[in-house]
């Protein structure tokens, strides 16, 4: 199928030429088994696909959890905690053992900087030890990610499943508002549709790429909508970022939730 592409500023289509096979980034051939679309990550012949982190490749990443300490704030988890970290209420693994479960309760804790709650990675490098921060006025940073939003709050349907961040707020990010499956920047509001009945469960593959011409978010390999964006200090972010609380009147139950399959990141 050809692909759409949306250009956020003029809405006009054009053509697309993908860098991807079958939605997914491959790594570089070598022996032993190996994830795609995870850049090559290797896994051992006794991976333990009992914990996230033998289903999707951490070693660059930090997770911000919906449960915090004395001061109510959300918390960390950090490596090398996190190659072997889950816990049953918020990342865990399907009961497939084939994608990780990031859930945030809208009664969760949360950031200094937020009013929601998350169960959400964030972006790092050297193997977790600093904090990713990136520029797409030169190279090309591309996440390649499949997942599928598995539930939403009750009042406020709304979740946030991938971002682009820069070190002050969100940059572009995919959200579900409802049955739309949206593209929403900061600085324009919705600037795209990616698919407008999307169903609770559905999986699908996407892919959030930066360089000197902008961001595209590509949806499937059939629709692209683009943001003709520039800046510093960016980092993905992926997982679950509840766009609802108990301000709402949300019942105590509700919660946001995403299962990711696959996950990578390259920068080249």
């Amino acid at each position: 199928m050809a692909a759409v592409v949306v250009d956020a500023a003029t809405g006009e289509g054009g053509s697309l030429v993908t860098r991807v096979r079958d939605g997914l980034w491959i790594g570089d051939d070598d022996d032993g088994p190996t994830i795609p679309g995870n850049n090559g990550f290797q896994l051992p012949d006794n991976v333990d696909k009992s914990l996230p982190g033998g289903i999707i490749d951490l070693s660059n990443w930090k997770l911000t959890v919906p449960v915090g300490k004395d001061d109510d704030e959300a918390s960390e988890v950090e490596q090398p905690k996190l190659a072997t970290f889950q816990d049953p209420r918020f990342f865990h693994v399907d009961a497939t053992r084939t994608g990780v479960v990031f859930r945030a309760n809208v009664r969760g804790d949360t950031t200094s900087g937020s009013e929601y709650p998350r169960s959400e990675l964030r972006e790092m490098s050297g193997g977790g030890r600093k904090e990713a921060s990136w520029t797409n006025k030169r190279g090309t940073h591309t996440m390649t990610l499949q997942q599928a939003i598995t539930s939403t709050p009750k009042a406020k349907p709304e979740v946030v499943a991938a971002q682009i961040h820069d070190g002050e707020d969100d940059v572009i990010m995919v959200r579900l508002n409802g049955t739309r499956l949206i593209v929403e920047t900061e600085d324009k509001g919705p600037i795209g549709v990616l698919e407008p009945n999307y169903a609770l469960g559905t999986r699908y593959t996407l892919q959030m790429i930066a360089d000197r011409s902008g961001i595209r978010v590509v949806y499937n390999n059939t629709r692209t909508v683009t943001y003709k964006k520039t800046g510093e200090e960016y980092y993905f972010k992926a997982g679950c970022y509840t766009q609802s609380n108990e301000d709402q009147d949300e019942p105590d139950n509700a919660y946001g939730e995403v299962v990711i399959y696959s996950l990578a990141v390259q920068h080249s």
